[in-house]
């Protein structure tokens, strides 16, 4: 990844955060900045990270370029309310995806995510493409149904909740990561578990939208606790199958950001149902769960597939880690209420980027030796490591 972009995706991402804390300055009834919070990280930073990783250049293509000029594009107008402009930019947008997964994955139609000879690292990551041509659509459609056309009323359809759906495709990304540093020679087993945590990912997810938009109280609580039970078994395949490397402790850490994702969203579930439910008292809860799932889990995908041809890096430093963790789950949700924490939210997310995207580093020996011993067995000779990162 060019320097320029990681220079302009820091800057996106910061700003993202940011947008989350203008509430203190500017009164949401005036400018609500929730939109561009969301769009500036999921679609824009995270829509043009799947796009880049997926060509696979050095630099950011001219279809890149597109993609995130007609996000930055939407965003602006879904946060100015312009509704024209974002009716049709979601559509040429999932056009540019669709382009790209079929060139990068050879068909139209998504067969390969039911073929057995697909490793379940490239199933994921078809599904993120597939995922968020779709989400794409359906937001145009949403936007289209409760501005103009009003065919139907739902109360969950329509774009402040489907913008929270662009974080899917992130998600699916991140386990594409996670899943493609497992070891290759696998029992027959391990290879159904994959299967089974693809399947139950991808319809649980799918199964959870239709059961929020329909308000269904217990089914929403059983999806959400399959979900989670689904999460915890991919910790464990991971944790057994995961092959030593520079990136396996810092997706560790964001597999348990997930963890917690699921729980508070079980706990959200199970309070927005209760009949003494109050918005406000449950809003530390919901913020929670949103930074959570934004800054931890999808934060930690991103960082590593954005960094794929730049390892060794220490991403696996307990600092690092821990910075993380204090950004994620203490500094943004006290940042949400009280605006001095709000800063150093900003300071400390901005920060944690800087080192994510920009971070030489040095080897670690231990991981060197340990990948050298593997390739070993496997007939292959390890390659030469210099002291200083390149």
């Amino acid at each position: 990844m060019s320097a320029y972009l990681k220079f302009l995706l820091w800057g996106m991402m910061t700003t993202a955060l940011a947008c989350g804390f203008l509430h203190h300055l500017v009164p949401p009834h005036i400018l609500n900045f929730e939109r561009l919070h969301i769009f500036l990280f999921n679609l824009c930073s995270g829509g043009t990270i799947l796009i880049h990783f997926t060509e696979g250049g050095k630099t950011l293509s001219r279809r890149g370029q597109l993609f995130l000029g007609l996000a930055l594009a939407f965003a602006l107008c879904a946060f100015f309310r312009w509704y024209l402009p974002t009716l049709l930019i979601p559509l040429l947008l999932a056009v540019i995806v669709e382009r790209v997964r079929v060139d990068h994955f050879g068909r139209r139609m998504p067969v390969a995510l039911f073929s057995r000879g697909e490793s379940t690292s490239r199933k994921f990551h078809q599904a993120a493409l597939l995922c968020l041509s779709l989400g794409l659509v359906i937001a145009s459609l949403a936007i289209f149904n409760s501005e103009y056309a009003h065919w139907f009323t739902l109360e969950k359809f329509k774009l402040d909740t489907f913008f929270l759906g662009f974080s899917f495709p992130l998600s699916l990304i991140s386990m594409s990561a996670i899943f493609s540093l497992m070891k290759r020679q696998e029992a027959l087993s391990v290879f159904y578990l994959k299967e089974l945590c693809f399947w139950v990912i991808n319809l649980g997810v799918i199964i959870f939208f239709l059961f929020i938009l329909a308000n269904l109280f217990l089914p929403q609580v059983a999806i959400a606790t399959t979900l989670f039970l689904a999460v915890a078994l991919i910790l464990y395949l991971y944790w057994q199958q995961g092959e030593r490397s520079q990136q396996k402790a810092f997706l560790t850490s964001g597999i348990f950001f997930l963890l917690i994702t699921s729980i508070t969203g079980i706990l959200y579930i199970l309070l927005a149902f209760s009949p003494s439910y109050d918005p406000r008292e449950s809003l530390p809860l919901l913020r929670s769960h949103a930074f959570t799932a934004l800054y931890g889990w999808n934060l930690s995908g991103l960082a590593v597939i954005s960094r794929h041809d730049d390892f060794p890096i220490r991403l696996h430093s307990r600092q690092v880690i821990m910075l993380h963790w204090l950004t994620v789950l203490v500094l943004c949700p006290l940042g949400y209420f009280y605006a001095a924490a709000a800063v150093a939210a900003v300071v400390s997310y901005g920060w944690l980027l800087s080192i994510l995207l920009f971070s030489r580093g040095t080897v670690d020996p231990g991981v060197v030796a340990a990948e050298a011993t593997v390739l070993r067995k496997e007939g292959r000779k390890a390659p030469v490591q210099s002291a200083k990162k390149r």
